[in-house]
């Protein structure tokens, strides 16, 4: 369970103001239509998690595990402080070329959007300090909805009354807080 919590908490707050959320904007006010949006968003978190899960899974296995709790503290504030660069979509990639409807044209755009993203790189992290792959990908699927399901019916109206700037200040904090608490849980061991 504590790999299913862990893995929710740190990517839905990673996913804060991260460009996957402001992808889910974009299509949400294109195609006003949630449910195949928030399906398109759900699988391509999924295939992306559960293949970047088990890469984390294959490094945690090749002999570094004294190493690797140090390692992914460190991840984890370094990601910490990457939230606080504010993503944007480039003039160009969000603009969708040829209409395939808004399950696939998610699909497709949510998991080329994640590859090499904080989430991803989150997650890998989380699949090198778990022995439980299922848990680490149904977390971080789960932290993905929590944080991009709410953008596609309300982002824009949220926007409106918190800015931006405060909420991903927030989540740097608290990523950053889970990297040196486990740091400073390394150190008293």
């Amino acid at each position: 369970m504590d790999a299913f919590l862990h893995s929710t908490t740190l990517v839905a707050l990673s996913e804060i103001g991260d460009k996957t959320q402001l992808l889910a904007l974009i299509l949400a006010a294109r195609y006003q239509k949630p449910a195949p949006i928030i399906f398109g968003i759900f699988v391509a978190t999924l295939i992306n998690h559960a293949f970047a899960a088990w890469v984390g899974t294959f490094v945690g296995g090749l002999g570094i595990e004294a190493y690797m709790p140090w390692l992914v503290a460190i991840a984890f504030i370094g990601l910490g402080l990457w939230i606080l660069v504010p993503d944007k979509i480039e003039e160009g990639e969000g603009e969708i070329k040829k209409d395939y409807g808004p399950f696939v044209t998610t699909t497709i755009m949510f998991f080329l959007a994640e590859m090499g993203d904080k989430t991803q790189i989150a997650t890998v992290a989380l699949g090198a300090q778990y022995d439980n792959l299922i848990a680490v990908v149904l977390g971080t699927t789960l932290g993905m909805m929590l944080a991009n399901v709410p953008a596609v019916f309300f982002g824009d109206k949220v926007l409106k009354v918190v800015p931006m700037t405060y909420i991903r200040w927030a989540a740097s904090v608290m990523f950053v807080g889970f990297g040196v608490w486990q740091i400073i849980a390394l150190v008293w061991r």
